[in-house]
């Protein structure tokens, strides 16, 4: 009786055995099935990374280009620049020297006023001043351009309102 126990547990490990020899087939089977899928899988993003690679060497190529071409025409525009500045510069020069005329042209006309009313005063050739003590010239601009409250302050006036315009651009500019 030992002897067929023996056979019996001799044939279900032999069924055992052949039970898992069958699921192992199954199980690499579905292993080498995967390892191809992958491999195939690697060989398409070879393939993508191959010609991603090959369009961004293109776009930096073309980038350089496009920044060369830039920096360029960017060096181009430096002397234009500088006669922009050198414009600035001019103009700036140009409104301090009518600001400085300007003041120049208040007091003299300030200084020959009041020389014309102290000679007034002093008595002295009055015949020779116009009746309402104002110059010809600023009588015909008064006619033309309006008196200003009877006076020569219009003329005053546009001088005052030319100065604080100069010294305004003067201000912005710096």
């Amino acid at each position: 009786m030992n002897v067929e126990l023996w056979q019996w547990a001799l044939l279900i490990v032999a069924v055992a055995f052949a039970v898992l020899v069958v699921f192992l087939i199954k199980t690499l089977q579905a292993g080498t099935k995967t390892l191809e899928n992958t491999a195939e899988t690697l060989k398409e993003v070879q393939k993508t990374m191959d010609e991603l690679t090959y369009e961004v060497k293109q776009v930096v190529r073309h980038t350089n280009d496009i920044t060369l071409d830039a920096n360029h025409k960017l060096k181009q525009l430096d002397p234009v620049m500088e006669s922009v500045k050198n414009l600035g510069q001019l103009l700036n020069e140009v409104t301090l020297v009518t600001q400085q005329y300007s003041h120049r042209m208040i007091e003299k006309a300030k200084h020959h006023k009041e020389k014309k009313e102290q000679e007034k005063r002093e008595g002295g050739d009055a015949a020779l001043l116009p009746a309402s003590g104002e110059s010809k010239t600023v009588r015909t601009y008064n006619a033309t351009y309006g008196n200003g409250n009877g006076q020569n302050g219009g003329v005053q006036k546009i001088v005052k309102w030319v100065d604080t315009g100069a010294s305004l651009w003067q201000k912005f500019r710096r």
